[in-house]
């Protein structure tokens, strides 16, 4: 999805579904397929970010002078912030697509996805941003010549939201990381678009510190991804959230609400992370399907192997007792 055709294929391709009520009985295949896409539920996460996310571009739309407000998306790893970055762009490209028509908005690319590549440069960001459209470059370019060809293409193109993702890895304490976030910023002055950043533990990390992070932390404001907590006030938001994945299974001897009784044990198998439960429950799925028992128990989830993380958290390391001799 670093490139056009592949995110524009993404965003038009129909959302994973559940079986309508009533719907004929899929096949194996077709139901192995369901299960290892599987649904994408809706969090509060992704809800408070398309707000903003509407407004700020709205704001944008009219102001010309300074960079425009920004946000980033924050939290743990496996929290989701990938997942509700690329949501929020899939509903801004088919808005896009609505309101002017396909055969107008063809010409146009209203949402670009860029990922910030490992100990990036200011040169090899700016690539990474001309590799998404296909902008052509060759090895004796300057990064100014880059940049401004960067700058002209998005801007002819009518890009409207980027996207940029793995934002923790600029540090801008070194000379690379400082020069990179220089040109975020310029990009952010030369392109008439709402940036929107996702990245782990965004605040913690030196992105925030000197000058420069100051600038940052005056123009983005922050989307925190957080672990679903077992319980809030009264409200159990990982209950919930493992009730709209139960919900989304299509197996045919699956007991309704066993998932949902197995909600502490699936906190302390995941932290809370939306991203570890996720890949539990579809690897799950995918064994009853392959095993024909069709039906997720706690034998069938504890033979899952999870995340480094997720098993850590369930399973920490207990110190060794020191001997005497």
């Amino acid at each position: 999805m670093t490139v056009w055709d592949g995110f524009a294929r993404f965003a038009t391709t129909p959302v994973t579904t559940p079986p309508a009520p009533g719907a004929p009985p899929r096949s194996l295949a077709e139901r192995l397929a369901y299960h290892s896409r599987f649904v994408t539920v809706r969090t509060p996460a992704i809800d408070a970010l398309a707000q903003q996310v509407r407004t700020l571009m709205i704001l944008g739309r009219h102001q010309q002078v300074t960079a425009r407000p920004s946000l980033i998306v924050t939290g743990p790893a496996g929290a989701g912030k990938t997942t509700a970055l690329l949501q929020v762009g899939r509903v801004c490209h088919l808005a896009h697509t609505r309101r002017h028509g396909e055969v107008a908005a063809a010409g146009q690319i209203p949402v670009a996805y860029v990922l910030v590549p490992p100990a990036a440069s200011a040169k090899t960001l700016a690539l990474e941003f001309a590799r998404y459209l296909g902008i052509p470059t060759t090895a004796r370019m300057s990064q100014a010549q880059v940049v401004n060809s960067v700058c002209h293409t998005y801007t002819q193109a009518g890009v409207r939201l980027v996207l940029i993702d793995e934002i923790h890895r600029l540090n801008p304490r070194t000379t690379t990381g400082a020069q990179s976030a220089d040109l975020i910023k310029d990009l952010t002055e030369r392109i008439g678009a709402t940036f929107v950043y996702a990245g782990i533990d965004v605040a913690a990390t030196p992105l925030f510190t000197g000058v420069r992070g100051a600038q940052l932390a005056a123009r983005a404001g922050l989307v925190d991804c957080d672990p679903f907590p077992a319980r809030d006030g009264e409200h159990e938001p990982f209950k919930d959230l493992v009730r709209a994945m139960e919900n989304a299974l299509d197996l045919r001897q699956h007991r309704p609400g066993s998932l949902v009784r197995l909600a502490p044990y699936l906190h302390a198998r995941t932290a809370g992370r939306i991203g570890s439960l996720s890949r539990l429950i579809k690897q799950a799925a995918l064994a009853a399907l392959a095993d024909g028992t069709e039906r997720i128990t706690k034998t069938t989830l504890e033979a899952i192997r999870l995340d480094y993380l997720a098993e850590q958290h369930y399973r920490p390391r207990i110190p060794a007792r020191s001997s005497s001799r």
